[in-house]
């Protein structure tokens, strides 16, 4: 049985694992290990950049993701950003993506300051976008642009 719980500081290299096999499987992009994890870490250390969410089967994290915040002046409420998604591929088509995307919609319905969830996905990235439309979602309002350093 899987469980989803809040990620604590005890979880965070697990989780920076996941980011560096999720950045080369679907964007073929290798992220350096320790920038990884400190940028996990100091999400974990500040709560005003984020909450990890992780899914649990017995003994092992099997899946992760980042919630962060977006103000939206047309709402006058925050937005949860999805981002960081990871399912180890063992555990891939159980459902345990929607587990934890339901919980941050539950959250999203029961808190009055949060107007709504998105996430973005690699356009190539068929098998997630297909994940996305049957929960619900949809792509076809916004499309994201980015300028980026590194």
């Amino acid at each position: 049985m899987i469980q989803i719980r809040s990620a604590n500081e005890e979880d965070y290299e697990v989780i920076a694992g996941f980011q560096v096999k999720m950045a080369m499987e679907t964007e073929n992009f290798e992220l350096d290990q320790e920038t990884v994890k400190k940028g996990v870490l100091s999400v974990m250390q500040d709560p005003h950049k984020g909450k990890y969410f992780v899914a649990v089967d017995e003994t092992n994290i099997v899946s992760s993701l980042l919630v962060t915040y977006e103000w939206s002046d047309w709402r006058n409420k925050w937005v949860l950003w999805i981002q960081s998604v990871y399912v180890l591929p063992e555990f891939r088509k159980l459902g345990i993506f929607r587990q934890m995307y339901l919980n941050v919609k539950e959250w999203a319905e029961q808190d009055a300051d949060v107007g709504g969830v998105r996430l973005y996905v690699d356009k190539s990235n068929k098998r997630a976008i297909e994940v996305y439309k049957r929960l619900g979602m949809n792509g076809e309002h916004y499309q994201v642009f980015e300028w980026m350093t590194d």
